[in-house]
């Protein structure tokens, strides 16, 4: 590897003043190959600290429990959801009075293709005008109405406009707003620090171990309750809209190498417009599959192929651009297929038919982006390609997050059940404060002191962890961890991406072995490089990959973003979930199991049959 050294950035923190350490850290030595470590006490340990993360701390603090620890991978305030632009729903009907938490549940559902969890559905489109009031209350800077209402967009596939926004910096002006209110709670968090492993028996989870990465120190986390709300697995494909150190599905191996099931795995959405650039120009080359927000759609953008047809006619004729993620997202793959795409490998987003004004005030970071690259949205169109963005699936969780592992939650983007087979644009932020309400609800039901950390999982499970970390820390070995990271990517998205059929997935999972092969011997530097985080990420990736591909060849037909061209059908006898757990002898196993039924009224809401008209945006 070019260099083992690590190049952080230390932005001013909103957080700074709350940084701290338990006053029951102790630091700890082995004399059997365990290195040094730090041990700490909490009774609530939050691993991540983006939106979900920060809404569970915060509930926590405001029932009375003061003994939380939030824990982030990176500098304060830098996290995913600050990437999260274009909305978040809520049915407060500011222009669509008709609009109600029911239809916004249906809509979930039909967009979901009823592998969704109903219950979990009925939890956050219950909760979610609250919670944008609530974020409203604690200062969230909302696009308003001429009234001075929380205003509302249309997004794809829903049927009225419940998309409330912030310009086009609706996620980070939310986590801004969550930020400030955990500030007013005193709320303790720790930067820059990665988990590796939570402490489980199988049956209960005790805490966990991970290190710190400025200062290289191992770390032992002695807790009450774990909460895991650390992304989803997005960027194990090559073209994502994360960044390459995030959403490489840490939280979902950290919950199954626990003991808890993994669910829907093989659902995984392609955003339709990530950007299309000519990655031979160093200075466009990074912007490769970096999402274009789906607001610029929501806001009227046409989409053309390179022979000027305004090609969603032939695919959707009646919600056009505004069809569900995975329609537009597969009618673009066609075109280009097909060879009307563009020299770049995509379409043509046009928005030139609003004025500049328009565009700088709904879309101002869009409209930034672009005009720093030397392209003006109000004149000229852009380049798009489907991207990897979301994963649908993740940690199985009961209906307030808790895993089959006693006191390990998982919220977020970090659990499954909310989305079905496809994702509802503007539900991943709605999910993350709902779910981070009512994790933080239970929790403080019976939170109490730090758990006492069995003698047997600290031997059998910290102990060794440590002792592996240490082992891996300035390794030397045959190959390049950037180069197994890259592999594993190019895999995904060749194998498991927008189209997929049995001999593909096959050869995915044969390439898997191999690359795990590759990855027990890779040159490694020490704890604080890059290259031992990302050793790290590989591990985790590998888990989330596997179900992935196996669960895409196990489910032999076309769901939602799951699209087998072998089985392009949707199959009424696959209406059911597919469950990954980590098998004493063998490895991953699966099983099924059928899905719930909504309430009645929401099935009333299903058989009105709502459906969004695009042409009012005409």
């Amino acid at each position: 590897m070019a260099s083992h050294a690590r190049a952080r950035e230390r932005p001013n923190s909103v957080w700074a003043f709350l940084t701290v350490v338990s006053s029951s850290e102790t630091t700890r030595t082995d004399s059997a190959g365990v290195p040094a470590y730090d041990s700490v006490d909490v009774s609530v340990l939050v691993i991540g600290a983006g939106a979900a993360g920060a809404r569970t701390a915060i509930e926590l603090a405001e029932r009375g429990v003061e003994d939380v620890l939030v824990l982030g991978k990176r500098s304060h305030g830098d996290a995913h959801t600050t990437w999260a632009r274009g909305g978040i729903n809520g049915a407060l009907g500011t222009h669509d009075p008709e609009d109600s938490w029911a239809i916004h549940a249906a809509d979930t559902l039909n967009e979901g293709h009823f592998v969704n969890d109903p219950d979990k559905v009925e939890t956050v489109t219950k909760q979610m005008p609250d919670r944008l009031r609530e974020l409203d209350e604690w200062g969230m800077a909302f696009s308003r109405t001429d009234d001075g209402e929380i205003d509302q967009r249309f997004f794809g596939a829903q049927s009225f406009r419940r998309t409330a926004f912030a310009g086009d910096h609706t996620g980070e002006s939310m986590l801004n707003t969550l930020v400030d209110r955990a500030q007013e709670l005193s709320v303790p968090y720790r930067e820059n620090v990665m988990i590796t492993t939570v402490l489980s028996d199988g049956d209960r989870a005790y805490g966990a171990v991970g290190f710190d990465m400025d200062t290289g120190d191992y770390l032992l986390f002695n807790a009450g309750t774990v909460v895991l709300a650390t992304g989803g697995y997005a960027a194990i494909y090559n073209r994502h809209t994360s960044r390459e150190d995030e959403n490489n599905g840490d939280g979902p191996a950290l919950a199954y190498n626990a003991g808890a099931d993994l669910i829907d795995m093989e659902f995984v959405q392609f955003h339709p417009t990530g950007m299309a650039v000519d990655e031979s120009d160093p200075e466009w080359e990074p912007w490769s599959g970096r999402l274009v927000t789906e607001a610029v759609r929501g806001e009227g953008g046409h989409l053309y192929n390179a022979e000027g047809e305004r090609f969603m006619k032939r695919y959707s004729p009646n919600q056009m651009e505004l069809d569900a993620r995975d329609v537009v997202a597969r009618a673009i793959a066609q075109e280009i297929a097909e060879g009307r795409g563009t020299e770049n490998g995509g379409v043509y987003l046009d928005l030139s038919h609003k004025s500049e004004s328009f565009i700088r005030e709904r879309l101002p970071r869009m409209y930034e982006r672009f005009d720093s690259l030397g392209v003006d949205m109000s004149s000229e169109p852009v380049e798009v390609a489907p991207t990897a963005h979301y994963g649908m699936g993740g940690v199985a969780v009961d209906g307030y997050g808790e895993t089959s592992v006693g006191g390990l939650f998982a919220i977020g983007e970090t659990m499954a059940g909310v989305h079905g087979a496809n994702r509802l644009g503007g539900n991943s932020l709605a999910e993350t404060v709902a779910f981070g309400a009512v994790a933080g609800e239970r929790i403080a039901e019976r939170a109490d002191s730090p758990g006492h950390l069995p003698e047997e999982v600290l031997d059998d499970v910290a102990k060794p962890q440590l002792r592996d970390l240490a082992a891996l820390a300035g390794r030397e070995g045959t190959h390049e961890v950037t180069d197994v990271f890259t592999d594993l990517q190019d895999l995904l998205w060749e194998h498991a991406g927008i189209l997929r059929d049995e001999t593909s997935l096959r050869a995915g999972l044969d390439g898997l072995d191999r690359l795990r092969e590759k990855a027990g011997d890779m040159d490694v530097g020490g704890v604080t490089s890059d290259s031992f985080e990302f050793a790290i990420d590989i591990g985790f990736m590998l888990t989330a990959a596997e179900a992935v591909l196996r669960g895409a060849l196990q489910r032999t037909e076309s769901r939602g973003a799951h699209y087998r061209t072998d089985y392009p059908d949707t199959d009424p006898d696959w209406q059911r979930n597919i469950y990954f757990e980590r098998a004493d002898v063998g490895g991953m196993s699966m099983h099924t199991e059928p899905v719930g039924t909504p309430s009645e009224t929401v099935q009333e809401a299903l058989d009105e049959g709502y459906e969004l008209d695009y042409h009012q945006l005409e």
